[in-house]
């Protein structure tokens, strides 16, 4: 383009990340370096290299017969997910992995304290908000998703020469009243141009 020049200071290099959730309708941060609001929690720590935003929009094609190339191409439909192992286990991170399910109080012959974990049956998966935050020095993002739902397996690797981790796998939920998912920033590359 035309006056445009190569400027270094607008490569991403994602030093500090962090995943939040919360229960749907929950506030959202009014911008993107604000204190979360009431009812986020931090996941905590996740494995180096497994956070992932994906983006798959759906299309369908025309073809005609006057053209060796589609005449029309439409989007049938949008796809997002989230990708992430936790490295942290917890009874929130159980239940935000496997889709909700119930966390009780059991009798147990010592005197410790035990719990039971009972995964979501059919039907009872909750929905939840999550926020990716991205820092690059001053540059911040927060990728918000509204409404999120876990919807793969739980496949879990318990080996002796590694932490065992959580996969998060959210598939984003969308509906016509709000925006499936948005990014906030204070970069100022993305200024409106005037």
């Amino acid at each position: 383009m035309a006056g445009e020049t190569a400027n270094n200071n607008e490569i991403l290099i994602p030093a500090i990340t962090r995943v939040w959730l919360a229960r749907v309708g929950a506030a959202a941060p009014a911008d993107a370096t604000i204190l979360m609001p009431a009812g986020w929690r931090p996941v905590g720590f996740t494995s180096e290299d497994s956070l992932k935003f994906n983006s798959e929009p759906s299309f369908e094609q025309v073809r005609s017969a006057q053209s060796a190339h589609p005449t029309r191409t439409f989007q049938t439909q949008d796809a997002s997910t989230i990708e992430v192992d936790l490295q942290q286990w917890s009874g929130e991170n159980f239940r935000a992995v496997y889709g909700g399910g119930e966390i009780s109080e059991i009798t147990a012959q010592d005197t410790k304290k035990h719990y039971r974990f009972t995964p979501p049956r059919i039907g009872s998966r909750t929905e939840i908000a999550a926020c990716i935050e991205v820092i690059d020095g001053g540059k911040s993002y927060r990728y918000m998703v509204p409404r999120a739902m876990q919807m793969e397996g739980v496949s879990k690797e318990l080996a002796k020469t590694k932490e065992a981790t959580l996969p998060l796998r959210l598939a984003v939920q969308g509906g016509d009243e709000t925006d499936a998912w948005y990014v906030i920033t204070n970069d100022p590359s993305f200024a409106p141009s005037p």
